[in-house]
């Protein structure tokens, strides 16, 4: 097994800022939103970053892929629960605009880098 530095892929920085913004912005959610979409906003976008950082340990680049393919569907979580919060009105148009482009660009990120992991 070659040794993975998770910290020195890009994906896994931009997700870390990624969480750090979402936590930032559902800090304005209603209170008892705590246990509900904000913490379920939050979750989701702290497991893309974690199982990048989870599936550098692996010691198989199938296995490595794998939890790629599941950072992406946090990513894809967020994703629907970011529409949610903006269509309940938790979210103007422009923080979503920007959480969410943010998020796409990770999705393009996780994609490109599984299939390379894969074809390594």
């Amino acid at each position: 097994m070659r040794p993975r530095n998770f910290r020195n892929y890009k994906v896994w920085q931009d997700s870390i800022n990624f969480a750090t913004a979402i936590y930032q912005e559902t800090r304005s959610f209603p209170s008892y939103e705590k246990y509900g979409l904000a913490s379920q906003l939050q979750r989701a976008a702290v497991s893309i970053s974690s199982n990048i950082a989870e599936g550098a340990a692996k010691s198989s680049d199938i296995d490595f892929a794998r939890f790629l393919d599941m950072a992406l569907g946090s990513s894809y979580e967020v994703e629907s629960q970011l529409l949610i919060a903006k269509n309940i009105g938790y979210f103007n148009e422009d923080i979503f605009s920007k959480l969410l482009t943010e998020n796409i660009e990770i999705q393009k990120q996780l994609t490109s880098f599984a299939a390379k992991v894969r074809e390594a």
